[in-house]
């Protein structure tokens, strides 16, 4: 989609929605670096879509830390420049029951989850702005927008949160060539369903989304990569919902 083959970053990429993110990215022609908290994974992932590694890469990245971005950040430079896509797709997921929440698990979820985008965004968006170039993709939540539901109201305030952030970058690197969006994903087809949701329950889930059935995390791939292409430069600080009709606006 992209004229140009790039060179990609992706947060939290070892697992779930973060490898079809991956994936897409790889099949797209871009050079992709895999970040995550399980560096086996990234890297076995890396090595699966590319074992010489000259354009896959696996490394440990821990959202909730500035070092490890800067690390990244340095290791994707060297290995092949400036990175010209970034993928802030990891954060933590908690269900939790809102009047019994902990204050140190609402505390820690929440930093967790916005510290995520604002090192990201920080940090690559910075360097992406220096070189002139560079596309922010942000992973949102319906629960940030509708008020969350099973998730908890820690991670529904931190999605919530992301989607400021996103304008917020957007406003501040746009005249620098670097866009930054967000992509709100309402129940997908991902292993953390299965796990989070009896499997007699599963129907009486879907039925209560106006489509009648979970989202294909491959479409979100799908989306990642129109947002990374070069022709989505007008788009920025934007908010693009996919959620089979949950939230509508």
């Amino acid at each position: 989609m992209s004229h140009t083959p790039g060179i990609a970053v992706v947060t939290g990429a070892a697992g779930g929605m973060g490898e079809h993110i991956v994936r897409r990215l790889f099949a797209d022609g871009h050079r992709v670096l895999c970040t995550d908290l399980d560096p086996t994974a990234a890297e076995a992932l890396a090595r699966d879509l590319d074992p010489s590694g000259e354009r896959a890469a696996g490394v440990r990245l821990d959202v909730a830390q500035r070092d490890d971005f800067d690390a990244a950040l340095a290791t994707v430079t060297e290995r092949w420049g400036t990175p010209t896509i970034m993928v802030n797709n990891a954060a933590v997921t908690q269900a939790a029951d809102l009047m019994t929440l902990d204050a140190a698990d609402f505390s820690r979820v929440l930093d967790i989850n916005t510290s995520a985008i604002f090192l990201g965004c920080q940090v690559f968006g910075a360097a992406m702005a220096d070189a002139g170039y560079g596309r922010i993709i942000n992973m949102a939540s319906l629960a940030g927008q509708n008020g969350g539901t099973a998730t908890g109201g820690h991670y529904a305030a931190s999605k919530g949160a992301i989607l400021t952030l996103t304008k917020v970058f957007a406003r501040e690197l746009a005249s620098r060539g670097v866009t930054v969006n967000a992509i709100s994903p309402g129940p997908h087809d991902l292993p953390i369903i299965h796990r989070t949701v009896p499997a007699e329950k599963l129907d009486a889930v879907q039925a209560t989304i106006p489509v009648g059935h979970f989202g294909d995390p491959a479409f979100i791939g799908d989306v990642v990569a129109l947002l990374a292409s070069e022709r989505a430069a007008f788009v920025t600080g934007a908010c693009w919902d996919v959620n089979g009709g949950l939230y509508v606006r």
